[in-house]
């Protein structure tokens, strides 16, 4: 696995033993990059730990002569989270890409979730996308104060839930748009030492997405999570442009979404009035879009 477009690149992949994670962790280290395959290896609902997931992926990376080691790492652990970074430095000499992929799911009508089922969803998808952020991006500003050329890279996993709403899924969603911001912040802070940061929202057959079923053989299979994993090594390439971008992958398609943009600007003399505000904006608002609108099939 030398000679790819990431030869000499090492990276981290969180909740790499299954789906996506396990599609990206494969797809790096085909162009090769080092690994290191990062899964607790719990349920759907982040309940249980189980190193085989990840411990085959890391075998199907060295069977191919890449390399590979495997993280069991609490990523949403401060302390896990920085030793999960030193030992990916450790093991591979270096860090330069970090794609934060672990979630669970906790769903439920709004009105009827519990405490427990907001924080454990928050915890995984937003704090754990943010505490290896943090000590990544503290590496990366410590190599470039010491004079190191840095060309890293950080990939959120977004998702149409949040960026759109999903019915029964107000904790998800709600993390999922936390972490586009995430990015976008990063990607500024990041730009002086040589970082940057995107989301990426992909639809595919996952334990999350498990009601996208397979066509038939002779069929090209949209939802393949293996479809998404180019996008995510483009990303990965010390010369990608990207940074600051929101991107829904699926399939043959990749979209780079705005979801930042203005659609309707009133304006008065001085404070608004009420009557007036309403007469201003009363049928003038957008039609929010469909998720039908950026892909076919509910993938969110």
């Amino acid at each position: 696995m030398s000679g790819g477009h990431l030869s000499g690149r090492v990276a981290i992949v969180t909740g790499a033993g299954r789906g996506l994670g396990r599609a990206y962790a494969l797809a790096l280290a085909e162009q090769g990059a080092a690994v290191l395959v990062n899964d607790l290896g719990g349920d759907l609902h982040g309940v249980g730990r189980d190193a085989t997931p990840a411990a085959e992926v890391v075998d199907a990376i060295k069977a191919k002569g890449g390399r590979a080691a495997i993280s069991g790492h609490d990523v949403a652990d401060w302390a896990d989270a920085e030793a999960m970074i030193r030992q990916a430095v450790d093991t591979f000499g270096g860090l330069h890409i970090l794609v934060n992929n672990a979630g669970i799911l906790r769903d439920k009508l709004f009105a009827n979730m519990s405490e427990e089922e907001w924080d454990a969803v928050i915890r995984v998808h937003l704090k754990g996308h943010a505490a290896p952020s943090r000590h990544a991006m503290a590496y990366w500003r410590n190599a470039a104060k010491a004079g190191d050329e840095i060309k890293a890279s950080i990939v959120n996993t977004t998702s149409l839930a949040g960026l759109m709403g999903n019915f029964g899924q107000a904790n998800y969603a709600s993390a999922k748009l936390a972490v586009v911001a995430l990015a976008r912040t990063l990607a500024l802070e990041g730009a002086k030492y040589g970082v940057r940061a995107n989301a990426v929202s992909p639809s595919a057959r996952t334990r999350i997405e498990a009601s996208l079923k397979k066509p038939p053989e002779d069929v090209f299979d949209v939802f393949d999570p293996a479809n998404v994993a180019p996008l995510i090594c483009w990303l990965a390439m010390a010369d990608c442009p990207a940074t600051g971008q929101v991107f829904q992958a699926y399939g043959n398609r990749v979209e780079v979404i705005q979801p930042s943009t203005i659609a309707v600007d009133v304006r008065t003399d001085g404070r608004w009035k009420l009557d007036d505000l309403d007469n201003a904006l009363r049928g003038r608002l957008p039609t929010l879009p469909k998720l039908g609108d950026f892909v076919e099939g509910l993938a969110v």
